[in-house]
């Protein structure tokens, strides 16, 4: 949250050219505030539990967040029970009229598969589109950064010789981008994926910038530099087993994968993991909603989209 200080302070001007939020009084005199509306559109197979997952992560933020949920595509989901799709869960039909503060996409365990075969394909391109006019800033993550990228910039995602898993070390490179306000220098974060977007074909476009990069995982914080777009290759919002369950999982699969790496202590599966990266986790998720969301919102909801 922005501090409210007075409009003649001199440490306004200093505040205020190291990109630190500040208010005026003047200025938070006229502010409008009202409840925000987030739509998750939750494309992961175990629902329950990525709901979970990023409902903690939004509920660190002393702003009001009223989230709607919302599944893609015809298929039934084996993961979810269907009492619960049906008491919850919306499609896109039963909101295109609506409009939103903010809305978060989640990844899909479809790294390896080309855009064109995933079976939702054109109705997600739909939805991204619709994003331009009905949301004020869209927060993607893992899978959905890949079909982002390739959708709105062209982008085509690169598939790894071999599943990137396990927790790294990650720096920041823009250190006045809004998003990582507060973040040490270094930090950890939890990857899980089967592709990557690469970095030099980021640094093409004008309208994008690296944030964070991890020197393994590669980037992991790209935003569109209006702040309305939102680019998250790794997985903040993961629990402490997290990874540990889709090891497992992908053991009795048969799939041999690699022990995710940085994450069992002296690579033993048996020992607890040790979490690293819930404190930059929390920042993350609540700079999102107060910098892009609440700070680039109209108060008046019928507004938003009408300046992109």
């Amino acid at each position: 949250m922005p501090l409210r200080i007075p409009d003649e302070l001199p440490a306004t001007k200093i505040l205020q050219d190291e990109n630190i939020f500040c208010m005026t009084d003047s200025f938070a005199a006229h502010q409008d505030i009202r409840p925000l509306r987030v739509l998750l559109l939750n494309l992961m197979p175990k629902k329950i539990e990525t709901e979970i997952h990023l409902m903690r992560m939004l509920s660190n933020s002393p702003l009001q967040v009223n989230i709607e949920l919302m599944h893609i595509g015809e298929k039934k989901s084996k993961n979810t029970p269907i009492e619960h799709m049906e008491s919850f869960y919306k499609t896109f039909d039963d909101i295109k009229t609506e409009k939103y503060d903010g809305m978060i996409i989640t990844g899909a365990p479809l790294g390896q598969v080309p855009f064109a075969e995933v079976l939702f394909w054109d109705e997600l391109v739909e939805i991204m589109d619709w994003t331009l006019q009905h949301v004020t800033s869209v927060m993607y993550l893992c899978w959905g950064v890949q079909a982002s990228m390739y959708h709105r910039y062209g982008i085509q995602k690169k598939v790894l010789d071999k599943k990137i898993s396990g927790v790294y070390d990650h720096r920041v490179i823009a250190p006045l981008a809004p998003v990582i306000r507060g973040f040490d220098d270094t930090f950890d974060a939890p990857h899980s994926r089967f592709a990557e977007v690469p970095p030099e074909e980021i640094e093409k476009n004008e309208e994008l910038e690296i944030i964070a990069v991890s020197d393994v995982a590669g980037p992991y914080i790209v935003g569109r530099k209006d702040g309305r777009e939102l680019f998250v290759t790794g997985h903040a919002e993961y629990e402490p087993l997290s990874l540990k369950s889709e090891y497992e999982r992908d053991l009795d699969t048969g799939m041999n994968p690699p022990m995710p790496e940085n994450y069992f202590p002296d690579d033993d599966p048996t020992r607890q993991p040790i979490v690293t990266w819930k404190s930059h986790g929390n920042l993350l998720f609540a700079n999102w909603l107060n910098y892009y969301v609440y700070q680039l919102t109209p108060f008046d909801a019928s507004l938003i989209g009408s300046n992109r």
